[in-house]
């Protein structure tokens, strides 16, 4: 499976979890995003690509907010994210280029 592939199919997964969480369908999901629900289930299936615009509008019927994030930013930004039992150790720890 090529890298773009697994990227559909990952963030379909992660929309699918937030749909289910919020207890909506996915024709609940597509009335509030604008879209149909044909079209929803491709991009949670992964099997479709989503301009930036219908992320950020499914994004918003789930209850998230959508961001980008350089780069170089996202160990930190997952570390932020990551539950710990420690919480003497720094949340993350720069890596030299």
């Amino acid at each position: 499976m090529n890298a773009i592939s697994e990227t559909l199919r990952e963030l379909g997964d992660l929309l699918r979890q937030a749909r289910l969480a919020a207890g909506l369908t996915q024709e609940q999901v597509a009335d509030l995003a604008g879209i149909s629900r044909p079209r929803y289930r491709d991009i949670e299936t992964g099997i479709a690509a989503a301009r930036a615009t219908t992320l950020m509008n499914v994004s918003r019927a789930l209850g998230l907010e959508m961001m980008l994030v350089p780069q170089a930013m996202v160990p930190a930004v997952r570390a932020l994210m990551r539950p710990r039992d420690d919480d003497d150790l720094p949340a993350f720890v720069s890596q030299p280029d």
